[in-house]
């Protein structure tokens, strides 16, 4: 599955893992301002913002699973399988509010909105529906963040509405749903990042035999409940420098607690899902690093060394074979 994440230092920075049991041919994309969308129901819009992300372009169409803004607002899809779900779409008459396909809705959002605060008002007047792009890419059962250096947010599109949530943490897995995740961080309340004391029981004499416990009695199996709760506190402890490399390596290594490893997770037989990437933007800078399976080495992509006044895509490949630095050769 997923998990994504938020970290500030002295810039913003926002990112994900997309753990599967294979790839899609995802590429790191930037759609400059001139990029023409053609939304489902709401027309074309032909100058917005720049945005930099992951995405599959089908069709020359990008897919984006997270993307960032020129003016540092981020989002990211996370899968949320068995609670998404979508409205009809209605014919254009029958509705007064913006009606946007699943598929397009991190764009709506990234071309038009620069913070959290506008993209809430976008939320407010808008439903979200259920339409495919194309019979062989249906609708996916997602749940997002959407983050600026301010606030954060999780939208999350169920049976009963679409519901919009603070989110204090600034952290997204899977299931359950957005408001149980931040419930369950309550059976943890007692974790420190110190050493623990002994508080079992008075009668006993319980020592600490080792260094490093601290974070006693967080979950390190691969749920989604419990990559959530390893990365908030991961995350909410974390100390880093307020230089580039410092923050950058220490948010990978935010994400890097719960990386997921080819055996670990069975998903159908023979099939294991694995960090397929993990990817950190600096947000203020435009700058898109990741790293993938095989190469660990942070690879970056700078959405300003590029002429966002264009109007075609700009597309990398994932560099996905890692290399060895040899020290002696």
């Amino acid at each position: 599955m997923c998990t994504a994440a938020t970290y500030k230092t002295k810039d913003f920075y926002m990112g994900r893992t997309l753990d599967y049991e294979f790839s899609y041919g995802e590429q790191i994309t930037i759609t400059p301002r001139n990029y023409e969308f053609d939304f489902r129901f709401s027309g074309k819009i032909k100058s917005h913002y720049a945005l930099i992300g992951m995405a599959f372009v089908a069709e020359v169409y990008p897919l984006y699973y997270d993307a960032v803004n020129e003016k540092g607002l981020g989002m990211a899809g996370l899968n949320f399988v068995g609670n998404a779900a979508y409205e009809e779409a209605l014919p254009e008459d029958e509705t007064e509010v913006s009606q946007v396909a699943q598929f397009e809705f991190i764009p709506w959002i990234l071309t038009q909105c620069a913070t959290v605060a506008e993209a809430r008002e976008k939320l407010a007047a808008m439903r979200l529906t259920g339409t495919a792009f194309s019979e062989q890419l249906p609708t996916a059962q997602l749940h997002w963040i959407i983050a600026d250096k301010d606030s954060c947010i999780v939208v999350e599109s169920m049976k009963d509405g679409l519901h919009v949530y603070d989110n204090p943490v600034g952290v997204l897995t899977n299931n359950p749903p957005f408001p149980s995740q931040m419930f369950a961080l309550n059976n943890y309340a007692g974790v420190s990042r110190k050493q623990p004391e002994s508080t079992f029981a008075g009668v006993l004499q319980l020592d600490a035999y080792s260094r490093g416990m601290g974070g006693m009695g967080i979950p390190g199996d691969l749920s989604s409940q419990s990559r959530f709760v390893k990365v908030a506190f991961t995350k909410l402890n974390s100390i880093s420098g307020e230089e580039e490399d410092e923050s950058v390596s220490q948010f990978f290594h935010i994400l890097g607690s719960v990386d997921q490893q080819r055996g670990c997770c069975e998903v159908t037989e023979g099939k294991y899902e694995i960090t397929i990437y993990t990817s950190c933007c600096n947000t203020a800078k435009g700058i898109y690093y990741y790293t993938t399976y095989d190469n660990h080495q942070i690879t970056a992509v700078d959405m300003h060394a590029e002429n966002l006044d264009s109007d075609q895509l700009i597309c990398y490949p994932l560099l996905s074979k890692g290399e060895v630095r040899w020290q002696n050769k």
